[in-house]
């Protein structure tokens, strides 16, 4: 009879320590496909504020290299890697952040280059704002401009004025 709830007894552990273990597989096997959904836009956003940093330097040749590599990434976008809500926001921008990408590595004059980067940080934003972003994103904004950007700093550096009106703008929402 002893030997008999001993063996109860292990069976049952045996079926707990099985059941544990699966449960903890599982868990990571989805924290895994949560980091290869949220990192396949990570690109796209990584390239955008790269552009956005050769603007702010109102270097015109690294905006196109820049910009070009931007469009690599939104065409290498897998978009059945993406989460629903991401993707029915892609489908809505993907034609335009091409364009704006295209638009702004085709060209060399930087007054146009940012006229095409108003369009491309609008549609950046409404996809970044879905795609729950592990570090903070700011939106800021340039009233001399009158347009958007979006920054990984809080601190205000003005892509539309380079270094002639570096601080102008603020923080007008920040997406966590």
């Amino acid at each position: 009879m002893k030997n008999l709830i001993q063996a109860v007894l292990a069976a049952i552990t045996i079926v707990f320590s099985v059941n544990m273990i699966t449960a903890n597989e599982m868990k990571s096997k989805i924290n895994s496909e949560e980091v290869l959904a949220s990192s396949e836009l990570q690109s796209v956003f990584d390239n955008y504020f790269a552009v956005k940093d050769a603007l702010i330097k109102s270097d015109a040749k690294t905006t196109s290299a820049k910009a070009a590599t931007l469009l690599t990434a939104i065409t290498a976008v897998k978009m059945d890697k993406l989460k629903s809500n991401e993707h029915t926001v892609w489908m809505k921008v993907v034609k335009k952040l091409t364009a704006d990408a295209k638009a702004i590595s085709s060209n060399t004059d930087i007054k146009k280059q940012r006229e095409s980067f108003k369009s491309l940080s609008k549609n950046t934003y409404d996809l970044i704002k879905v795609s729950n972003p592990e570090q903070p994103v700011y939106k800021q904004y340039c009233p001399m401009a009158d347009a958007d950007w979006l920054s990984k700093e809080k601190a205000v550096k003005n892509p539309y004025y380079g270094s002639s009106m570096l601080t102008c703008g603020n923080v007008v929402e920040t997406i966590k």
